[in-house]
């Protein structure tokens, strides 16, 4: 068996990021008994220290798509593993955040609707032999949902109508991305040959 790469092992740590980072926004509404045991001196903290972990966690997808592509460190483990735990912790991060209300569930619902879509249309493209290249309009994408994520976590009130416009650029954008995608290649719809 083959030694994981970097890149890889940067993937992976971003999926193990997920449990901390959901236990500790979540922890305090759900109820669980040992939370406060062990997270009570420093309650109030909480939510920045889940704010950290997904910064740091965001942080690696940048890092290891570079790595990857600088030393050639592409593998098909990370053309797999890569997308889809970005989708796992943007996701996770929504999913969490609708339920502490602070961010409607409809959203929520239109930008993983989005993802479904994307990664069953690469999917398709995939078993036609065509490679689909991330857009612009993904990127932005993705750059606003992260950044909306944020404002979120830190729940910072002055910043609200901040945190509110950034989230509907970040879903207008998901549309828009979307929409780009399905008209770049619509081609990839029809039958195989």
């Amino acid at each position: 068996m083959k030694k994981m790469n970097l890149p890889n092992k940067l993937t992976i740590f971003r999926v193990v990021l997920i449990l901390p980072f959901v236990v500790l926004l979540l922890g305090e509404s759900s109820g669980w008994a040992w939370y406060r045991t062990i997270f009570g001196g420093i309650m109030e903290y909480v939510d920045y220290i889940a704010l950290g972990i997904f910064i740091i966690a965001s942080l690696t997808d940048l890092l290891d798509g570079k790595i990857a592509r600088k030393y050639n460190l592409v593998t098909n483990f990370g053309k797999f593993m890569d997308p889809l735990a970005d989708k796992l912790l943007v996701s996770a991060a929504m999913i969490a955040l609708a339920d502490l209300k602070r961010i409607p569930a409809w959203v929520v619902i239109i930008i993983i609707s989005r993802e479904f879509i994307i990664s069953g249309f690469r999917l398709i493209a995939s078993d036609n032999h065509v490679v689909i290249a991330a857009s612009y309009w993904g990127k932005f994408k993705t750059t606003f949902q992260m950044v909306m994520v944020c404002l979120m976590i830190a729940d910072i009130p002055r910043l609200q109508l901040l945190t509110d416009i950034i989230m509907w650029i970040a879903l207008i954008l998901t549309v828009v991305s979307l929409a780009d995608y399905l008209i770049k290649n619509k081609g990839v719809m029809s039958e195989q040959r």
